[in-house]
């Protein structure tokens, strides 16, 4: 079991004949992912080896869906043409986009975002500025490395990519259900929520790694949801501790105002809903290895 992600998943890639979207198309089709064809509308009607597997490229991802039944679109395209990718996999009615793409405009995610609701957020999207979504064993949209970790009962959401590697090493010999990368950008399609009433509904994941930043309300806005309509025991840890206040750390998204946003405070507002946050990765490793030992 996994949410959002599963062996069964159809992926299509927008960009994937582009120099980043073939390197990963490649390391996805690596992992086991069904990678069932990409979207350039210059290429259309192109076929692409990737060492010895044939990928149809489709003039729009209306045209791949009805074509291959695909139900995933993982997007590598240029920021400026980011918005306009989303929207066409919005229209088409997809059911989940990972937009990897890092620097697209705020006002573009704002616009894509919008127009989502407004068609009935049929579309689930994830990013932009993100790893993806890995469910190992079963499935991987994005660039999460395959080889890191095994299948378990873990589940893993985080804003940062590299903390999302960390983890999924950390506990490799747990296990995970499904890591999702929500990116850290100002505005963001799927949120810690989001995960975390999804990690909660599934009854393949017993607990939950919650890895968030310094910069704005996401972790306190998780936490009054954890206190509400979270059973299962939930562990974290905040970026940042160390970080000047002014001051944009890494992420659009992670910059403290005043005392809002600080990696104290959010720590205590998950402490106060008894979310156990650790101080480092590993220390945060260690709470939810004591947890799915029994201790």
């Amino acid at each position: 079991m996994a949410i959002w992600l599963t062996k069964d998943s159809k992926v299509i890639v927008q960009g994937m004949t582009g120099s980043e979207g073939s390197k990963h198309t490649r390391r996805m089709l690596a992992a086991g992912t069904n990678v069932v064809g990409g979207v350039n509308p210059r290429k259309a009607g192109q076929k692409v080896d990737f060492d010895g597997t044939e990928l149809p490229v489709f003039a729009s991802v209306a045209d791949a869906m009805a074509e291959t039944g695909a139900d995933v679109t993982v997007i590598f395209v240029p920021p400026q043409f980011t918005k306009a990718a989303v929207v066409e996999a919005i229209d088409a009615a997809i059911g989940l986009a990972v937009v990897i793409t890092e620097g697209v405009p705020v006002h573009d995610t704002a616009s894509f975002w919008a127009y989502n609701v407004s068609k009935g957020e049929q579309t689930r999207i994830v990013g932009p500025n993100c790893p993806g979504i890995a469910s190992p064993g079963a499935s991987n949209a994005g660039i999460i490395p395959a080889d890191i970790t095994g299948s378990g009962r873990i589940g893993l959401v985080s804003k940062s990519g590299t903390l999302t590697y960390q983890m999924m090493y950390e506990l490799r010999d747990i296990g995970f259900s499904t890591c999702v990368g929500i990116g850290g950008d100002p505005i963001i399609g799927t949120t810690h929520i989001d995960a975390l009433a999804a990690f909660e509904a599934d009854p393949e994941t017993d607990a939950i790694v919650m890895i968030g930043e310094i910069g704005g309300d996401a972790e306190e806005r998780a936490a009054e949801f954890i206190k509400a309509n979270v059973t299962k025991p939930v562990v974290g840890y905040i970026a940042g501790f160390t970080a000047p206040p002014g001051k944009t750390m890494g992420h659009a998204g992670a910059i403290i105002s005043g005392s809002a946003g600080t990696a104290e405070a959010k720590q205590a507002a998950l402490e106060a809903v008894g979310v156990k946050v650790g101080k480092t990765p590993t220390e945060t490793a260690k709470l939810m290895r004591e947890i799915m030992s029994g201790n």
